[in-house]
């Protein structure tokens, strides 16, 4: 997904936020103006990152918040378990509920708040919208043998993990992995904070190699290339995911929330709408699942 000139103009502002230094500041604008038309924006906060520490050090570690995030939602852990449980498709009510879990995200976010976390978790559920790529996510599980989901932040990989639960019970045939982050990036889960969510009871853990907010593939580790390319099924959450894996020419579904003005243009949403969408390699000329707003996208 392109930085349209909206994005760019967002990611110098958070920038800007960040701190006043005119030499840091520089470098960020030059990152900016000399993007290659393919660059993304999880690609682009990578080279800020890298920036950044060179001027002023290593950052401040997310790992309290992850810490807290993940604890947090452990402790409701039994109870979304049970209404899982007692839902008709119990498949559908976790992959809702980990899809809500998606707002917990200090990149994309300026305060997280938990009553808002708790009033999502609350109303999670899949809309009319999403009906379309489900069925056809179900039809595709049925008739794979490997899964791969990419996930996001801390505490929403707890709900991935009752997620992949379900899929397991569903098709007991699927081998299942998760992709995490390579290294510490915001509040972005790592392996070390998927192990704390139990995660892997569900799925084999697999790092992405980067410390990068996105599935930014020239970044991945050999290991983690083999397993985007060679999954029967992927599922990507969040994001900074979806803008570096989309328009790549792969079959993937996607689970997020739009937090962000370029999401809500994007799929003509309200803010903290889920998503669940489907893409497919499609021929240059065919239109798109979702028409882009103006400015919100290629």
């Amino acid at each position: 997904m392109r930085v349209s000139p909206s994005c760019a103009a967002c990611l110098w502002e958070r920038q800007k936020r960040k701190t006043p230094d005119p030499d840091y500041l520089a470098r960020v604008r030059e990152i900016i103006d000399t993007r290659k038309e393919d660059d993304t924006a999880p690609y682009l906060v990578y080279l800020f990152a890298q920036a950044h520490e060179k001027f002023f050090g290593k950052p401040p570690s997310f790992r309290d918040v992850k810490k807290r995030y993940n604890d947090c939602v452990l402790r409701l852990e039994p109870d979304i378990r049970s209404r899982i449980a007692a839902s008709p498709d119990p498949l559908a009510a976790a992959l809702a509920f980990a899809r809500a879990g998606n707002y917990i995200d200090f990149g994309a976010l300026e305060k997280v708040e938990q009553d808002t976390l708790l009033s999502l978790l609350d109303a999670a559920s899949l809309n009319e919208r999403d009906l379309p790529a489900y069925r056809a996510f179900l039809r595709e599980c049925g008739k794979a043998q490997s899964f791969l989901l990419i996930a996001d932040n801390c505490g929403e990989i707890v709900l991935d993990k009752l997620f992949l639960e379900e899929l397991r019970k569903l098709f007991p045939g699927l081998s299942l992995a998760v992709m995490v982050r390579g290294a510490e990036v915001l509040n972005d889960a790592t392996r070390e904070d998927a192990e704390q969510a139990g995660i892997a009871k569900a799925a084999e853990i697999i790092s992405s190699g980067a410390a990068a907010a996105g599935a930014v593939y020239s970044l991945m580790s050999p290991e983690a290339r083999n397993a985007l390319d060679t999954a029967d099924v992927i599922l990507a959450k969040g994001q900074g995911n979806y803008e570096s894996l989309c328009n790549q020419g792969r079959h993937i579904f996607y689970s997020l929330l739009c937090k962000c003005e370029l999401f809500t243009a994007r799929f003509q949403a309200p803010l903290f709408t889920g998503i669940f969408a489907e893409e497919r390699p499609v021929p240059p000329a065919a239109a798109p699942l979702y028409e882009p707003a103006p400015d919100a996208g290629p």
